[in-house]
C-alpha cells in the first residue's frame, strides 16, 4: 500500500484564480468543477464557483483547492500572521506549505514565480541547514517554505 498526501487549501472566492496562477508557477495543468457543474442551480449564488481544483505537474507536484460555500469573495484564505524575528519564525498559522527542491536553481525558479505579489517573510539565502531557505506568503495567503533538500 502506498499513502501520499496532497495540500487542499480553501479559498473565499479565488480558488479558481489560485489555481490558475499555481498551475503557471509549477508548469502544471488546472482543473476545476464548479458547484453547477454538480448540479447547483447556474443561478444559484456561488454556483461558478470551484467545487474540486486540482494543479497537476508532470514532476509529481499536486495541490487541490475550493471555494468554502457561503463565504465572502475576497476574504483571505488562511487567517493570521507570519514574521522572522531573531532568526526564528514567529506565527499564528495553523499550517505552511513546504517545498523542496533538490538543486538552488530549481527552488530559485519556483521562489521567484511564487513571490509574484506576496510579502517576503525570509528571502530566499543560504542557511546553516541547506544552500537555500526562503519563506513567503503568497498573494493568496498560503506561506510557503521553500528550501534547498539537504539529503
Amino acid at each position: 500500500m502506498t499513502l501520499t498526501t496532497t495540500t487542499h487549501l480553501n479559498f473565499h472566492g479565488t480558488a479558481r484564480e489560485a489555481l490558475e496562477f499555481y498551475a503557471r508557477v509549477f508548469d502544471g495543468q488546472a482543473m476545476t468543477t464548479t458547484y453547477a457543474d454538480l448540479g447547483m442551480p447556474a443561478d444559484a449564488p456561488g454556483a461558478d464557483k470551484v467545487v474540486f481544483g486540482i494543479v497537476v505537474a508532470a514532476d509529481g507536484f499536486r495541490l487541490m483547492a475550493y471555494d468554502v460555500p457561503g463565504q465572502d469573495a475576497g476574504a483571505e484564505a488562511v487567517a493570521g500572521t507570519t514574521h522572522r524575528e531573531n532568526g526564528v519564525t514567529i506565527t499564528d498559522r495553523a499550517f505552511f506549505v513546504s517545498l523542496q527542491g533538490d538543486t538552488l536553481d530549481e527552488v530559485t525558479a519556483r521562489w521567484t514565480a511564487l513571490a509574484e505579489g506576496a510579502t517576503v517573510v525570509e528571502p530566499l539565502a543560504a542557511s546553516a541547514w541547506s544552500a537555500g531557505f526562503g519563506m513567503l506568503t503568497d498573494r493568496f495567503g498560503v506561506t510557503w517554505v521553500v528550501d534547498v533538500r539537504t539529503a
